[in-house]
């Protein structure tokens, strides 16, 4: 699926995830900063590339998730998504 970070209204990166749902590079040599931050899932495109018939337009067509970090370290921030619905947590 493909993502994007954000913090304060910078683009910190774009990629996609991997068959395991996962985005390794995403974190490869960067130290994040504590702050507020957004990540973008494309959903809409993710769905309609694995052959899901979407209603037009999509329910969910971009998924955005505002968080905050504080200095302590490593977040994991998983996406449960379905065409009409989603979830998501601070995971380890």
């Amino acid at each position: 699926m493909k993502l994007s970070l954000w913090h304060d209204g910078a683009l910190l990166y774009e990629g996609s995830s991997n068959e395991d749902g996962r985005c390794p590079t995403l974190s490869e040599g960067r130290s994040l900063p504590a702050g507020a931050y957004r990540l973008q899932f494309l959903v809409a495109d993710y769905f309609r590339a694995q052959g899901v018939a979407l209603p037009d337009p999509p329910f969910l067509d971009v998924v955005s998730i505002d968080f905050g970090m504080t200095d302590d370290g490593h977040y994991h921030v998983p996406l449960l998504v379905s065409p009409f619905a989603y979830s998501t947590y601070r995971g380890n």
